[in-house]
């Protein structure tokens, strides 16, 4: 009885996912690999820039998910750009550079934060800094930095088979505004994006999604990210964008 039971239970949560997958919605555990590496195979994206690679987490990913595509990772800061070309350093395909992203190249100060994944070009506002304190700055760090034109022309990329993904925490319009000659021709945009302030002087999700969309780029599919744990106030997700 109890088997039979647990049967009616499974076959009732599959009906349940499929329907929700037919509504648009993924509550798939491999929703990665389901969704967000399918797309970039129908579209024929061979190519992921990768802006604010960190310890290459994303890249790994992408990996994981059989993207068997090139990727060029980019990271400013020393440690984390460390760990980065020792995951990196067994794949042919998987490129990198030390460099921050911004609207024109030079040398630029990078906030590090403590926990690494939330440094940025912009200072910190309280709001991120209590909601996750191990995220407040420790020290500051002189990195290089260029744009992604200059990326792509360097490296020879195609903007029309390239993903541009972006984790720059608040810094996204500079990044973007370094990006003129790209974003028209650009396969897809994935990038972070705020619903209220967290970095002083930032872009908000609205923002952001006007910006895109003067370039031709519409909003695809949203995942959630970063939330307050005290009151669950969901603070970032990210954003997929394709040319309308």
């Amino acid at each position: 009885m109890a088997g039979q039971v647990r049967g009616l239970a499974w076959q009732a949560a599959v009906q349940l996912r499929a329907g929700l997958n037919r509504a648009g919605l993924d509550v798939s555990r491999d929703h990665f690999r389901s969704r967000f590496v399918a797309f970039l195979h129908d579209r024929g994206i061979d190519t992921v820039l990768d802006v604010g690679a960190n310890t290459g987490q994303f890249g790994q990913a992408l990996r994981r998910a059989k993207f068997r595509g090139q990727i060029l990772s980019v990271e400013p800061l020393s440690a984390a750009y460390a760990q980065l070309v020792e995951r990196a350093s067994e794949d042919a395909d998987w490129d990198t550079e030390r460099a921050a992203i911004s609207d024109r190249p030079g040398m630029i100060t990078m906030n590090v934060s403590g926990n690494s994944v939330s440094s940025s070009v912009l200072p910190m506002l309280d709001r991120h800094a209590d909601a996750a304190p191990a995220s407040r700055y420790v020290s500051t760090e002189q990195v290089p930095a260029t744009t992604v034109d200059e990326l792509m022309r360097r490296h020879q990329l195609r903007a029309e088979t390239t993903l541009l993904k972006i984790d720059v925490q608040g810094y996204e319009k500079a990044v973007l505004d370094g990006a003129g000659a790209t974003l028209p021709r650009i396969a897809g945009v994935k990038t972070e994006l705020s619903l209220v302030p967290l970095y002083d002087g930032q872009a908000l999700l609205t923002d952001m999604i006007d910006y895109l969309a003067r370039s031709g780029l519409e909003l695809w599919m949203i995942e959630p990210g970063f939330a307050d744990p005290k009151t669950h106030r969901l603070l970032q997700l990210d954003g997929l964008f394709f040319p309308a």
